[in-house]
């Protein structure tokens, strides 16, 4: 799969850090307290293509968010899929401190973005984070982002 040429753009642009299944956890340490957000993708994903463009056609808005970014390409680190029980990508998933706050899965425009940051941040002010890096969780309801 690595001989595959993917558009990066977004990655460089947004200043994403890859993770693997074997440097996850250190590197969402690296976040400290800002909200941290990752990117999982796959190669050939239309889905992740659309959503690359779509952010990088509002940048400053993206910007805006106040995320530290990172990206994994799941098809690469099927463990990290396994580990998030992800059915699908592109998915955005939260981390404060390690602990995951929530989901956005596809990409449903920036307001539905936006509403998925502003409830990570809502549970990180009422402290409900989910204990440790490792944590696991379906969403509840049908709704992009949990």
């Amino acid at each position: 799969m690595a001989n595959v040429p993917v558009d990066a753009t977004a990655f460089s642009v947004f200043d994403m850090k890859e993770l693997g299944s074997d440097s996850f956890d250190a590197g969402l340490a690296e976040a400290g307290d800002e909200l941290a957000v990752v990117f999982f993708w796959g190669l050939d994903c239309f889905n992740c293509e659309i959503a690359k463009k779509a952010m990088l056609a509002q940048p400053e808005a993206i910007r805006a968010l106040g995320l530290r970014w990172f990206h994994s390409n799941v098809y690469e680190h099927r463990e990290l899929g396994r580990r998030f029980m992800l059915h699908g990508v592109p998915t955005w998933f939260f981390f404060h401190r390690g602990k995951r706050l929530g989901r956005a899965t596809g990409w449903h425009g920036l307001a539905q973005f936006q509403a998925a940051v502003a409830a990570a941040r809502d549970k990180i002010r009422a402290g409900g984070a989910q204990a440790g890096p490792a944590a696991l969780g379906t969403s509840k309801g049908g709704a992009p982002h949990d």
